[in-house]
């Protein structure tokens, strides 16, 4: 979909404040158009040297359509606000829907947090979007009106009206593309640069080293020279139409201030209907430099909706209501000659991976750095889907399990999953009701929590900042085990689960997490020798492949 095309469907969403703006411009111009008019009448009186009560009439009028015309600006100032309104309320639920569903294969290539970044350019939209559709429609509709009202003092105006859509014309097919093409590249550098700076504070010891800061410093010089190269080249563009601009305003005002004269000196115009052409004649050059101006905020609005549009294209994962796994008491994972690459990649990570995991069995995957440990709990997990082979879940097909129900009964630590922004309880429940408080005092203390946030003044009420930056890693790590096991899953997919944590400490949860009391499957990947030990089926992987399947 061209940007042009993704800006007209969403205005599309809001056609009735859209049309309700273009409907006051409608009326805003006639009236604005009318002023001349009422001024032509009144300029005619005075020449004749008459004072009536049509004279006075005739200025009340022409101040009451002034004041008109700016309560009828307020009433699209406050219907365009309500489309910001709306624009961003759209675009942020968007965002928080889209960003958890997208498929692995579509953000594989992209940094996350980059795509979250695009929605600040919903705010381009919201101010660009309001400024084209009062400022273009008013501006529009006045040179059409402008033009049909000229038409009835002298044919020749007809003429002004045939060369005006014409330059206009030009203008636009003649630098639209260059201009959006411009535009898309310069923003592309400006995200560039913005990634960049939120790598700089993300790891901010690690460029405090003088080396490290000058790189620092040299790589922002070259993509910050990059935005500036595509600034300048769309810059160009917009100098190059504002220089016909002036040379159209040259023309044009020389061109009719001659012809009108002529007109007048020839007894074809009076004296009256000169001001008020010269009057409409401004305010349609006026409306045309609005236009040529606009144009900028034009680009930056389809930049903008291109950019945003990149993340809504996005392709979602599939939800399905086939199997309702809630009618099950226990989950059955089977894998039959499984194999899966990532995107960019010519060889399988996995391949030929066929086993069979039952309720309740403690797992450890194990094997050399690259072996696909990681890879096949997150296949397993649902996180990816195989390339090629079958995924039966309760002797169903994978494709056809509802993913929302398969991960309502699994809890899980991702490597590199952080506690988010917010407090420690929003961290372990997210706020979900059907948690007692006798739930989150048994994984607190399944996890050894509970003597850490008895040292807090506020307690679970704590807010911790992103990536948990003010706790230990020990904590933070607590605090993921605790969300993964809070809500009692069937089974637990865990990364590394312990791996930050002192060894007695993580030797007392490794024996809690495996304890027969606890029915759920465990399948996890770590070195600590204590998993190894505790769990009574240990899969040991190379190269992709499964080379040893041994069950205690």
């Amino acid at each position: 979909m061209t940007p042009l095309k993704r800006f007209y469907s969403l205005l599309r969403l809001d056609r009735k404040d859209v049309l309700q703006i273009i409907f006051y411009a409608i009326f805003s111009g006639l009236i604005s158009l009318s002023l001349p008019l009422g001024i032509q009448a009144i300029i005619n009186f005075i020449q004749s040297g008459r004072i009536s009560t049509s004279w006075i009439v005739l200025i009340v009028l022409v101040v009451l359509g002034v004041i008109f015309v700016g309560i009828l600006s307020l009433m699209q100032l406050r219907i365009t606000e309500n489309l910001q309104q709306k624009l961003f309320v759209r675009s942020s639920f968007e965002f928080a829907y889209r960003l958890p569903k997208i498929k692995f294969e579509e953000i594989y290539s992209t940094y996350p947090p980059e795509l979250a970044n695009r929605f600040f350019d919903t705010l381009t939209i919201q101010k660009g979007t309001s400024k084209l559709l009062i400022d273009f429609s008013a501006a529009l509709l006045q040179i059409a009106f402008g033009i049909i009202l000229l038409s009835f003092y002298h044919p020749f105006f007809i003429v002004f009206g045939f060369f005006l859509a014409i330059l206009l014309y030009s203008i636009f097919k003649f630098s639209y593309h260059q201009g959006l093409d411009s535009s898309l590249k310069e923003s592309k550098y400006k995200y560039k640069v913005a990634g960049w700076l939120q790598e700089i504070a993300r790891n901010n010891f690690s460029f405090r080293r003088q080396n490290n800061f000058d790189f620092a410093l040299q790589k922002n010089n070259n993509l910050v020279s990059n935005y500036l190269n595509y600034r300048e080249k769309h810059f160009s563009i917009i100098q190059r139409q504002f220089t016909q601009l002036i040379l159209f305003k040259v023309i044009i005002t020389a061109s009719l201030l001659l012809i009108g004269g002529f007109l007048v000196l020839n007894q074809q115009m009076n004296i009256g209907q000169f001001v008020a052409a010269e009057i409409v004649i401004l305010l349609v050059i006026n409306s045309v430099e609005k236009l040529i101006l606009g144009l900028e905020t034009f680009y930056d609005v389809l930049t903008s909706i291109e950019k945003i549009g990149q993340v809504t294209d996005m392709n979602l994962e599939e939800e399905t209501n086939a199997n309702a796994l809630d009618c099950f008491s226990n989950i059955t994972l089977e894998t039959e000659n499984i194999k899966f690459k990532f995107p960019d990649s010519t060889e399988p990570v996995l391949q030929n991976i066929s086993l069979s995991i039952k309720q309740g069995e403690k797992i450890i995957i194990s094997g050399e750095n690259g072996a696909g440990k990681t890879t096949l709990i997150r296949l397993l997990s649902g996180l990816i889907q195989p390339t090629s082979g079958t995924f039966f879940i309760n002797d169903d097909t994978f494709k056809k399990i509802d993913l929302k129900q398969y991960r309502s009964h699994i809890g899980s630590i991702i490597q590199g999953e952080t506690p988010f922004k917010g407090t420690i309880l929003e961290n372990i429940t997210f706020n979900n009701p059907s948690i007692t408080q006798e739930d989150l005092k048994w994984a607190l203390d399944a996890v050894q929590l509970t003597s850490f946030i008895k040292t807090l003044p506020q307690g679970l009420d704590t807010r911790i900042f992103p990536e948990g930056k003010q706790l230990s890693s020990s904590n933070a790590q607590k605090i993921l085990l605790a969300r993964s096991i809070i809500n009692k899953p069937r089974i637990l997919f865990l990364e590394n689960p312990t791996d930050k944590m002192d060894e007695q400490v993580a030797k007392e949860i490794i024996e809690f997490i495996l304890s027969e009391k606890n029915k759920w499957t465990v399948i996890v990947s770590s070195d600590n020798k204590h998993w190894k030990t505790n769990c009574t089926r240990e899969i040991i992987m190379n190269n992709g492949e499964i080379i040893k399947d041994l069950k205690k």
